[in-house]
């Protein structure tokens, strides 16, 4: 495995980050790679933009008038901020449902201040403050469209969950079906069914969402609808302090990023034609935002004024509770060069 982020304290390294990278084009072709991009691996979380897609073409964030917000929101891992939640109210709203019909179930907001909010109003946080509600209300706006019974929507067999394993399959080339699919199926924080894909598949899918190559028409037109959703609201997909935001709100549409649990992160780059899947083995995602932060630094053209915002998250700073800096998050040496040179090549 390749070590690719380094922890220091002072002058001394003391912590390493093993990980892999895979950068693919909207024809499948590999562009660069470092690690093991074969095995198959859980995009958790990195993979909700693929995972709204149907939200958009079976026509029910049209029917049910849905803002900009709403569909950034249904890519969201966020914070669990007020912002957030009355989004997620006014989709179910729009719906006909309450928050009773969510079953991602309920989690404290990300920081604390949100969660001091809770406490002094003496309420207790729900299911709408679960980082994945607005993934869920998005999964209840579909199935209200199309007439399904919402109840168990969760589930691997309901045909909620059917229609964003096809999606799935069909946009990474990667088949679940069968005893393979079961053997690679897992059980998401939020009761979703999550599926074991290679790294080189799900950049290949990220390339085709941030082009449409491949993909029917009205299936690109809802990749680009989502697209531009999250670069008007990049609030909505995160919030505050949190890196899919901060890189949004900098590069607007050149650049679609997603985190997912457990140290993985899949992006696009529509302008380049370029999807992008990491991992970072151990899971850390202090880890790999440094490392999604350096593909973006290989790969995207950027101003000056961009590239000093991209510094905090480039290589972030670790400080005491003094604020004292003690050390750094980067990457290692040579493997900028390196994606790089595998770009050239």
């Amino acid at each position: 495995m390749a070590v690719l982020v380094e922890v220091t304290r002072g002058v001394r390294v003391e912590s390493w980050h093993m990980g892999a990278i895979a950068v693919v084009d909207a024809a499948g072709e590999l562009v660069s790679s470092i690690g093991d991009i074969e095995s198959p691996v859980f995009p958790r979380s990195a993979i909700k933009g693929l995972q709204a897609l149907p939200l958009i073409e079976s026509g029910a964030a049209d029917h049910f008038h849905l803002p900009t917000e709403a569909l950034s929101i249904a890519c969201a891992s966020h914070n669990g901020e007020e912002i957030h939640v009355d989004t997620v109210k006014a989709m179910l709203q729009a719906c006909g449902l309450t928050e009773g019909a969510l079953e991602c179930g309920a989690h404290s907001p990300r920081y604390e201040k949100d969660q001091a909010i809770l406490h002094l109003r003496g309420v207790d946080p729900t299911a709408a403050n679960n980082n994945c509600s607005g993934k869920h209300a998005g999964f209840l706006c579909f199935s209200q469209q199309a007439g399904f019974d919402h109840h168990g929507y969760v589930k691997p067999d309901h045909p909620v969950q059917r229609e964003v394993r096809a999606v799935l399959e069909q946009s990474t080339g990667f088949s679940l079906e069968g005893e393979r699919g079961m053997d690679l199926c897992g059980v998401d924080g939020c009761s979703i069914p999550t599926y074991a894909v290679p790294l080189k598949n799900l950049a290949h899918a990220f390339a085709r969402f941030g082009t449409g190559t491949d993909f029917a028409p009205e299936r690109a037109k809802a990749a680009q609808r989502l697209r531009q959703a999250v670069a008007k609201a990049p609030y909505m997909v995160a919030g505050h302090d949190r890196f899919c935001t901060s890189i949004m709100e900098i590069f607007g549409e050149r650049a679609f990023v997603k985190t997912g649990a457990e140290g993985v992160f899949c992006a696009s780059l529509p302008d380049q034609g370029l999807g992008i899947a990491l991992k970072c083995w151990d899971g850390a995602a202090r880890a790999s935002e440094v490392m999604m932060a350096a593909v973006i630094d290989a790969f995207l053209p950027m101003s000056e004024g961009e590239a000093v915002a991209m510094e905090d998250w480039r290589e972030r700073k670790l400080v005491n509770w003094n604020g004292i800096k003690v050390g750094e998050i980067k990457l290692v040496d040579g493997v900028l060069s390196h994606l790089m040179q595998k770009m050239k090549a």
